[in-house]
């Protein structure tokens, strides 16, 4: 089993910044892919920005150039430093890892448990 651990959300006025965090812990051989996802009352959970372990980085066109994604392979961690935030950032944010957990295992979706980020004054 692996689990997701979020931290590093929070209330924040309007252009200012956040860090979070999440760590994937349990039976890991490797991981594909690490990422960030947000979702909003009524609305669809959108991609934020992901990082594959090959190839670029991926980002909605509303967080270019204010969001950078990045990981830590050592500690199984992906990170997201948010700047210049909006009221429309605001919402729930859930990590996401495309993980397989033994070497003959075909890769799974896991799922954080999400965390708050608020905009407002």
């Amino acid at each position: 089993q692996v689990q997701l651990v979020e931290s590093g959300g929070g209330l924040v006025q309007p252009g200012g910044s956040l860090r979070l965090s999440c760590a994937a812990s349990g039976t890991i051989f490797s991981i594909n892919a690490m990422g960030w996802y947000r979702q909003t009352p009524g609305k669809q959970r959108e991609l934020v920005a992901e990082m594959p372990s090959v190839g670029s980085t991926n980002y909605a066109d509303s967080v270019k150039g204010r969001f950078t994604i990045s990981r830590d392979n050592a500690k199984n961690t992906v990170y997201l430093q948010m700047n210049s935030l909006k009221p429309e950032d605001t919402a729930v944010y859930y990590c996401n890892a495309v993980v397989r957990p033994r070497s003959w295992s075909t890769p799974f979706n896991y799922w954080g448990q999400g965390t708050q980020v608020t905009v407002s004054s």
